[in-house]
């Protein structure tokens, strides 16, 4: 029988300002560990450390535009777009427009803060 997820698990997020993540799955709401499915919600200005996770990261955007910063520079996603981050690859997400971004995150396996790899402050 099909599992209804009733509802997501609000879960701290990092970067400034504040955003807000909704976890329907993963480690943090129902502790699956081979995926996380997250709605993030990010204001105006919000950037977060770089990082180099040994997880593939789809992103989905609803709403707005997220910057997704690599090496060879940056990628702007937009609403009705989505972007592929391999393990190992160094990414820096922020939403730099004034109306901030609304997007799904899908990590294989799960989000944990054991194998994001986030730059020091």
């Amino acid at each position: 029988m099909p599992r209804l997820i009733e509802a997501p698990v609000r879960v701290a997020a990092v970067g400034q300002p504040p955003k807000t993540i909704d976890e329907f799955v993963g480690q943090a709401s129902d502790g699956q560990e081979a995926v996380s499915l997250a709605q993030m919600k990010s204001p105006a200005g919000w950037a977060e450390p770089g990082q180099r996770p040994e997880f593939d990261e789809y992103t989905i955007v609803l709403r707005g535009l997220v910057r997704v910063e690599h090496e060879e520079g940056f990628t702007d996603v937009r609403a009705g777009q989505a972007l592929h981050c391999r393990p190992g690859e160094w990414v820096r997400y922020s939403t730099p427009e004034a109306e901030g971004a609304e997007y799904v995150s899908i990590c294989l396996p799960a989000f944990s803060f054991d194998i994001v790899h986030r730059d020091p402050d």
